[in-house]
């Protein structure tokens, strides 16, 4: 779904939510993509292994589908982004904010079967140039995840490959074997 007439992003923030969230890129409005079944399982288990392992030691905050807004131009909703823990959008008591314009930490898509790769891939480059440290294109029906960098890498990823997450979470071990193993109940 896309909006036909352009909107600024003052006018896009004012438009009330909806599931699949709306996303906002150049005064265009566009409609995410319902996820499926290995999408939404992939997404639940990075979220769960994430705060899992980052929240305990204090490294870091996995969410699911969160918008950040980067004035004036791109207001997304990734399907995970992880903040490090000391750049966790606060209010002045200390509690979560309610919304933020912080670059995650990590930025997370998972490509659906009506997505293109290309389209998902211009995405985590937005991610990178906007401020996050390491972007990452999940993809089920290739098993494969690309890792994008702040300093311009991209390295794609199968099996047993370590997938680099130092810079947020240290010591965390994750593999696209892992993450694809989720889709077998056993």
């Amino acid at each position: 779904m896309a909006i036909s007439s352009r909107l600024t992003i003052d006018e896009f923030l004012k438009l009330p939510e909806e599931k699949p969230a709306l996303e906002y890129l150049d005064g265009v409005v566009t409609q995410k993509v319902a996820p499926m079944m290995h999408h939404s399982r992939i997404q639940s288990k990075l979220w769960e292994a994430i705060n899992t392992y980052g929240e305990p030691r204090r490294l870091a905050m996995a969410f699911t589908e969160l918008r950040v807004t980067f004035f004036p131009r791109w207001s997304p909703v990734p399907d995970v982004g992880v903040y490090r823990w000391e750049r966790l959008p606060r209010q002045a008591d200390g509690k979560l904010a309610t919304d933020s314009r912080v670059p995650w930490g990590i930025a997370i898509e998972i490509v659906s079967p009506e997505q293109s790769r290309a389209d998902q891939e211009a995405k985590c480059r937005r991610y990178i140039a906007n401020g996050a440290g390491i972007a990452l294109m999940i993809d089920p029906a290739e098993e494969d995840v690309v890792r994008f960098d702040a300093n311009g890498s991209r390295i794609e990823l199968r099996g047993t490959d370590r997938i680099d997450l130092e810079s947020v979470l240290p010591d965390f071990v994750l593999t696209p074997a892992d993450i694809f193993a989720t889709l077998d109940p056993g």
